[in-house]
């Protein structure tokens, strides 16, 4: 097995660098980040697994195999298997042979895919593990100190892009929120004004319209406030 040696590190890094930075979607830079490593790490299967805070549970969410059998394995519950002990304990873990280890659960998978070593690190975000990243090789491997920290390098980098994209959508929701509220807001007033209705009859009335018509309380709202411009507008023009 190739050694890896710092120039094949300073490209990979900077290839996931010049991927944080662009335009990509996240699930393209997943991509980017494991087929990097891969090729770094010389490794026939990297896979970077998520936690779901919901179900406890690890999800590939992206991976260079086309492996059907490796792509479509179950979860990995937290705190069991090598992943799993490993988004538990917050620590990398490194298996000579998992087709031998008790620990790793799908080992009808590694003989099928001929999977040996592995390498599975954490994803950690200010303390926090929000996932896993896992290397195999088809041959006995000792990971290094080196390699191992390499690893840890790259992990970093995909744990801080994840949480960006999260905290943008999280923002992005906010945002569409309050000005779902400010529309609904609103067109109460005008309904309020208009209809003679008082603040629980205006929402109802904008409710029942929501559902009969299945639209979104904003659409709706939206709907009412711009019927009411049309009308100034056409009063205007007479």
């Amino acid at each position: 097995m190739k050694p890896i040696n710092n120039r094949q590190v300073i490209d990979a890094l900077a290839k996931i660098s010049d991927a944080v930075i662009s335009n990509l979607y996240l699930e393209e830079i997943l991509k980017l980040i494991v087929t990097v490593t891969a090729e770094t790490m010389h490794s026939k299967i990297c896979s970077l697994m998520l936690l779901d805070k919901d179900t406890n549970e690890l999800v590939v969410k992206a991976t260079q195999s086309i492996s059907e059998f490796y792509n479509k394995k179950p979860n990995a519950k937290l705190g069991e298997g090598i992943a799993g002990r490993v988004a538990q304990q917050g620590k990398p873990i490194t298996v000579l042979d998992v087709r031998k280890d008790a620990r790793y659960l799908n080992q009808a998978i590694a003989k099928k895919e001929n999977l040996c070593s592995l390498l599975s690190v954490p994803l950690v975000f200010k303390g926090t593990v929000i996932g896993v990243l896992n290397c195999y090789t088809v041959k006995p491997r000792r990971f290094t100190q080196n390699e191992i920290r390499v690893i840890r390098s790259i992990a970093s980098q995909a744990a801080i892009v994840i949480e960006n994209f999260r905290l943008v959508a999280e923002s992005q929701v906010i945002q569409e929120e309050l000005e779902s509220r400010k529309a609904i807001e609103r067109a109460k007033g005008l309904l309020m004004k208009r209809e003679n209705l008082n603040e629980q009859e205006a929402y109802k009335l904008i409710q029942k319209y929501s559902m009969d018509r299945r639209k979104s309380m904003k659409e709706v709202s939206e709907a009412i406030l711009l019927s009411e411009e049309m009308r100034k507008f056409s009063s205007g023009r007479e």
